[in-house]
């Protein structure tokens, strides 16, 4: 008999492997100052499950269709990574993109939860969070694996705390099925 590994169980393998290495393109990507602020988690399974329901608690909440039409996608979806980032500590540069006239200043501000996400943040870090989604797309992308970055599951994954240092919490889903389930998508 010849060993055979079925696709199903060998795409969830694979998506799993391909989401180990979006965290360290994550991890490894250009910071500011060399400074790494960068949080990550994957999440697969009922965990998973427990994001799309919190993202369809907040769709009723608020009235907005988009955490509901997002959710679908997470349930559809074999995992989803979480990259956050420690947004509420300063570079140094005193250049004042956080609103306050230096560093001191911003480090010295309350921080205070709006309704997504916590601020204030530095300029510097919310950079460096968009370098390493942007790292972890591309190796999604260069692996053929659907993917796509997701504000609004960054906000039900800071509501359940997953990345409880976080301030900023993007979520990128991924899937491999025969057409991407992240685009043309209903509204």
């Amino acid at each position: 008999m010849t060993p055979t590994i079925e696709s199903g169980n060998a795409e969830k393998d694979a998506l799993l492997e391909a989401a180990k290495l979006m965290l360290i393109a994550a991890r490894t990507a250009p910071k500011s100052g060399g400074i790494d602020d960068i949080l990550t988690l994957i999440l697969y399974g009922k965990e998973k499950d427990t994001l799309a329901e919190k993202m369809e608690q907040i769709a009723e909440e608020r009235k907005i269709k988009g955490f509901k039409r997002d959710a679908k996608n997470v349930r559809d979806s074999e995992a989803v990574i979480l990259i956050g980032v420690r947004g509420n500590r300063s570079f140094g540069l005193k250049c004042g993109a956080c609103g306050y006239k230096d560093c001191e200043e911003f480090e010295k501000a309350k921080k205070k939860l709006g309704e997504d996400f916590s601020g204030p943040n530095c300029v510097f870090k919310a950079l460096d969070l968009g370098v390493a989604l942007g790292s972890a797309a591309k190796i999604a992308s260069v692996l053929n694996v659907d993917n796509r970055i997701m504000y609004r599951v960054g906000t039900a994954a800071l509501k359940l705390k997953l990345l409880p240092k976080a301030t900023v919490i993007m979520g990128i889903p991924m899937s491999a099925k025969g057409k991407s389930i992240y685009f043309d998508r209903a509204k």
